[in-house]
């Protein structure tokens, strides 16, 4: 076996096709655009790259690639942490335990070089709501953002020694059956209120949302044990380079006089789209099958990717109140979306759990964020709850 680290077009080839070998079986597996995962690791394109760095290889056995991991520190963030952590992503590797190790051990090296002492993963160079969790229950196709993997990928992880520190919850909503009478006069109630109103975004005015955004998750998660402020250039470039895919009706804002108190943020399922396209190339023929298929309104699928209440309005109602301007005024006109998915949940976050099971969602999935202390001797502490 041997690692190669991701430097040029050869490298890069390797990279991408180990994921199109290990699935090529599994109808689940949707092929991420190529293109899209190369901009992640773009300095130019990726916002991540003023305050990190990233690195990754490709393992091979003669010239199959058999395992690829990349290593990548948030500066900003590392120290939030009672010991400074990193991150591991976009791995993948055959069932070996020896040539998965050679993977962490590689990534292992690289960040205690970067002054860290754990690590996390599997994760993505950017906020948490894409790409982040370990798939171990609901091996189901994927909603954009949310990772899949095959079940063995567990046991590597656990073998190598990695813990679980928090649990990520999916619920899946049909929405061709009625919320739950409750719920919809809850919402109703707080919609109406003369203080409250709401809007969705806009394009034209995309630098105002971006600071509503950014004040309303500074507002709702400050007081999270591990809060980093939101880098508002990676916010922008985010909803910049989602423009293809994102629908500006299914992105809100609720303000209480004005200032904005809570945001939600749903998407389209891509991954419909994508299914259709052949190895995750966007040439010209798979693109114009993905302007056909957005342009005909095919998706039936969508994920909220995130909601956030600042502190003093949570329990206000106001999430199902968002809900009740979404049904009013977006979804009647748009008939083909049957399923909604509220993802993801941490198991720290007891407040929003209680939100989705009161929408009558389901609980269909389950990934877990794993983390390494490079210290073995080290007491291991999972994530704290959310009071």
């Amino acid at each position: 076996m041997k690692l190669l680290k991701v430097k040029n077009r050869r490298t890069r080839k390797l990279f991408h096709k180990l994921p199109r070998i290990l699935y090529k079986d599994d109808p689940n597996f949707v092929c991420p655009l190529t293109r899209m995962v190369e901009e992640t690791f773009d300095p130019r394109k990726n916002a991540f790259f003023k305050h990190g760095k990233a690195v990754r290889w490709v393992l091979t056995d003669g010239d199959k690639p058999i395992g690829r991991i990349a290593a990548f520190v948030d500066f900003d963030k590392a120290e939030v942490f009672e010991q400074p952590t990193g991150n591991i992503g976009f791995f993948e590797c055959v069932n070996d335990a020896e040539a998965s190790s050679i993977l962490f051990d590689c990534a292992k090296k690289w960040l205690r070089e970067q002054g860290m002492e754990a690590m996390d993963g599997p994760a993505n160079l950017g906020e948490n709501y894409m790409n982040h969790g370990l798939l171990t229950m609901g091996f189901m196709q994927q909603g954009f953002g949310m990772p899949y993997n095959p079940p063995y990928y567990l046991e590597l992880f656990e073998n190598y020694g990695f813990k679980t520190f928090y649990e990520q919850y999916s619920y899946h909503l049909d929405y061709t059956q009625p919320f739950p009478e409750r719920f919809w006069k809850i919402a109703e109630w707080v919609a109406t209120k003369p203080q409250y109103s709401f809007e969705h975004l806009k394009w034209k005015q995309i630098d105002k949302y971006v600071d509503d955004f950014a004040k309303v998750y500074d507002g709702a998660w400050r007081k999270h044990e591990h809060y980093k402020p939101l880098d508002k250039d990676e916010l922008k470039t985010f909803i910049k380079s989602s423009k293809l895919l994102l629908d500006s009706e299914f992105v809100w804002f609720a303000y209480a006089d004005g200032e904005p108190i809570a945001l939600f943020v749903m998407l389209p399922d891509f991954n419909e789209a994508l299914k259709h396209l052949k190895n995750g190339k966007l040439n010209l023929w798979n693109l114009i099958k993905l302007l056909r298929f957005i342009k005909k309104q095919r998706f039936t699928r969508t994920r909220i990717i995130i909601m956030g209440v600042v502190e003093k309005y949570q329990r206000s109602g106001i999430e199902s109140a968002i809900f009740w301007q979404l049904d009013k005024n977006v979804m009647p006109n748009k008939p083909n979306y049957k399923e909604i998915e509220l993802s993801w949940a941490g198991d720290f976050n007891p407040k929003i759990i209680s939100l989705y099971k009161s929408t009558g969602g389901e609980h269909r999935k389950t990934h877990y964020q794993m983390r390494y202390l490079f210290d073995r001797q080290k007491p291991f502490e999972r994530a704290k709850t959310i009071e």
